[in-house]
């Protein structure tokens, strides 16, 4: 680092073309997954003979420090850990503990598949990290091992959540993917799990991520019909959303068993709040979820730029940014039709 601008200084916050603040980053930091989920990485594509990014273009531990650095002085204050699955990283607790001593980081948190969680909850905690995000779309052994690429297994997933409960790891929230045809019978029986134990569940609506899961519109459950059936089951409350930006909308249940959520992208899309940016495992910069191109980062890194020009790249990144994908695509649209990056390479 070159000095011209230290961790702890701030350049002040940075806004888009649309006024949107720069507040959260979340980090991918592997392409590589243990489920071959069909709406995210289905197996006929990324099957044994697939490419992977080589290990030598992962962003190192110290590179990813130092990037993220950066984006605090352009006002971010939440960082996330994303993947492909970042648990299969070896090096994760030393990510997970350069990211927590940087000064200015209000929140660090990770979403996993939760394969590895039991084994590893207690070191993610004492390496700093705060909570925990584990995708988990049915308690239906044989819907999730579909949903899953066949790969995934409930009992060790709900191994991992206990471990991260017994670990502090708080609070949990579960990430239910909701597709029509597929899961959408087991969202009662996954709640019941769920209430009263202090895990919030959170569903999604089904999204037209990257251009390979074969999305349609038909096959999406949106938030409202979720909420009228869970709402016929048990009485819940709207709940004011806890910041700006926050994707989901909260609600609890009546009788005081707990909190959940739903995020949703495609009947009511919340662009005008976003304030993210994505940092994918080989360096790469986007600006939304759906995004067709990023900025390379890795080359700056490794030929010896300073912060300082890093900075002033990545605030004139922001300040162009226009993206509101989920608005246009809502437009009376089904799908927009350009290339989108998939999802696996940026996080989600």
């Amino acid at each position: 680092m070159d000095g011209k601008v230290t961790h702890w200084q701030t350049t002040g916050e940075v806004k888009d073309s649309l006024g949107r603040v720069l507040r959260d980053l979340r980090i991918s930091v592997i392409d590589r997954c243990n489920y071959r989920c069909p709406y995210c990485m289905p197996d006929e594509i990324y099957g044994e003979g697939f490419e992977w990014l080589a290990r030598k273009h992962w962003l190192t531990p110290g590179e990813i420090k130092r990037v993220a650095s950066l984006f605090i002085q352009l006002g971010v204050s939440k960082l996330r850990l994303t993947g492909g699955e970042p648990l299969l990283r070896r090096d994760i607790v030393d990510i997970i503990a350069n990211l927590s001593a940087l000064p200015g980081i209000d929140d660090l948190a990770l979403t996993t598949n939760g394969t590895l969680l039991a084994e590893r909850a207690q070191e993610l905690k004492a390496a700093g990290l705060k909570r925990i995000t584990v995708s988990l779309d049915s308690l239906d052994e044989a819907v999730f091992s579909a949903m899953s690429g066949e790969r995934g297994d409930v009992g060790t997933v709900l191994r991992g959540i206990e471990a991260a409960q017994r670990a502090g790891l708080a609070p949990i929230k579960i990430n239910v993917v909701v597709q029509k045809g597929k899961n959408e019978h087991t969202v009662l029986d996954l709640l019941d799990h769920f209430r009263g134990t202090g895990v919030i569940v959170r569903f999604i609506e089904y999204m037209d991520v990257g251009t390979l899961n074969g999305w349609r519109l038909e096959e999406v459950v949106t938030s409202k019909q979720l909420v009228d059936l869970i709402g016929a089951r048990w009485a819940l409350e709207p709940l004011e959303r806890n910041y700006r930006g926050e994707v989901a909308q909260r609600y609890a249940f009546a009788d005081g068993a707990g909190e959940i959520g739903f995020i949703s992208s495609v009947s009511e899309p919340f662009c005008g709040d976003c304030h993210r940016a994505r940092l994918s495992a080989d360096g790469t910069i986007y600006t939304c979820l759906f995004a067709s191109q990023g900025t390379p980062l890795r080359e700056l890194l490794r030929s010896g730029a300073g912060d300082a020009d890093i900075v002033g790249l990545l605030q004139n990144i922001w300040r162009h940014r226009a993206d509101r994908y989920s608005e246009i695509r809502g437009q009376g649209t089904k799908t927009v039709k350009i290339s989108k990056v998939e999802m696996y390479r940026m996080g989600g």
